[in-house]
């Protein structure tokens, strides 16, 4: 499929006089974690307080049952499983890859799951420290929640933006926020020190961290609905297929990546998953097809897959991942659109295909392995997704997982 590209770019209007993490190692102690409480110039490189740094990534698994508010979290280095506070009515949980957000009618509950990762680019810090209760934010089922290393930006379902300092979410604490003006379409999304946000008539707009307009342009994304974070930039799913918006030596460019062709709207990619470093993105296109967005091409592919329930990939070369609603997950070649592979059913009963009202299954991806959460089946699976889609390990849980995230990313 040709792909027209649209360029518009503009240079911020100020820069953050104070940048909370830098691409260097000179302030990642702050941005990481709490402050050291040992001189910094005697403090080993990566220290963080209360932290123990590690050479591989500590991935954990963040389950919970909605309707008994059992939750627990699944160490995946050791196969440990820890048992931590209830939270029932959960209507969705989420993540920024180390705190889990369980969103309730009565506000969001914060999980410290204990495990992230500091990225500096030419290198990687991973952590490890105690699982930890942190408090409540205001918000619940349709409040979107998005990070980086220094805020969390919380936007409500009405639309407002909230912005926390992460430092007080890592100490334990929810602090004040500040409120970006007007409402947003979509999430806002911390990028590059800045914030994008997307007004309700398609219009981008870029806040620095105090909430002051900090750019503007021309660029629009009709209809916004989807975003994600990469290594190319933040993509932003609209009407007409995606938004690329990069940063390159202060300035920041806003490209078109089009469909090609009309696309009904019931078939747009609005939820985009992905590997966590990937710049290949995944949504449902409809009920029985897959988008992949390869966000380096600049290209989508849609594979036909059949009844899907779930998708992802780690990218690079590997399968597109596929929870049909046979309860298998099925492998296909992105580029062909071909299956490569197929497991047994996995996925025990009507939860396969969502159909008693729980949650649907998902598909967690890192840059080894695969997740997928079997609720009535009270287990999680660990596959293989470079081996024919084989199952590794399987973890048997005392709770019906019906909500699941991967932390430590």
């Amino acid at each position: 499929m040709s792909v027209r590209r649209n360029v518009t770019a503009w240079a911020p209007a100020a820069l953050v006089a104070v940048s909370l993490l830098t691409t260097s190692c000179a302030g990642q102690d702050d941005a990481a974690s709490a402050p050291r409480t040992t001189p910094s110039a005697s403090a080993p490189h990566g220290y963080v307080e209360g932290a123990q740094e590690k050479a591989e990534q500590q991935s954990r698994l963040v389950l919970n049952d909605p309707r008994s508010g059992d939750t627990r979290v699944l160490d995946l280095i050791t196969g440990k499983v820890q048992e931590v506070s209830r939270t029932a009515g959960t209507a969705e949980l989420t993540t920024d890859g180390r705190f889990g957000y369980f969103h309730t009618s009565g506000g969001m509950h914060v999980l410290d799951g204990g495990a992230w990762m500091v990225d500096h680019g030419d290198h990687v810090h991973y952590y490890r420290a105690s699982i930890r209760d942190v408090g409540r934010l205001p918000g619940g089922p349709g409040t979107r929640i998005r990070s980086d290393a220094a805020v969390t930006a919380v936007t409500g379902e009405d639309g407002r933006a909230r912005i926390y300092r992460r430092a007080g979410l890592e100490k334990g604490k929810v602090g004040s926020p500040r409120t970006l003006p007007g409402t947003h379409a979509g999430a806002v999304v911390p990028y590059e020190e800045h914030l994008l946000g997307v007004t309700e008539a398609g219009k981008v707009l870029m806040y620095d961290r105090e909430g002051k307009r900090a750019a503007s342009a021309n660029a629009r994304c009709e209809e916004a609905r989807g975003d994600a974070v990469t290594r190319r930039g933040v993509v932003l799913g609209c009407a007409d297929g995606a938004l690329l918006v990069r940063e390159v030596d202060g300035t920041f460019t806003a490209e078109k990546i089009p469909y090609g062709s009309d696309v009904p709207e019931a078939e747009r990619a609005t939820a985009f998953r992905h590997r966590p470093g990937s710049d290949t993105l995944t949504a449902p296109a409809g009920k029985r097809a897959v988008w992949v967005l390869d966000v380096t091409e600049r290209a989508w592919t849609r594979v036909k897959t059949g009844p899907v329930v779930s998708a992802n990939t780690a990218g690079e070369g590997s399968p597109l991942i596929v929870l049909q609603s046979d309860g298998a997950l099925h492998g296909y070649d992105i580029s062909t659109g071909k299956q490569l592979s197929k497991t047994k059913p996995l996925v025990t009963g009507a939860s396969a295909a969502g159909t008693d009202g729980s949650a649907d299954p998902v598909i967690e991806v890192d840059r080894s392995r695969a997740y997928l959460n079997d609720p009535k089946g009270r287990r999680v699976y660990e596959i293989d997704y470079n081996d024919n889609l084989r199952v590794a390990r399987t973890f048997d849980l005392d709770i019906e997982p019906a909500l699941m995230v991967e932390t430590g990313r």
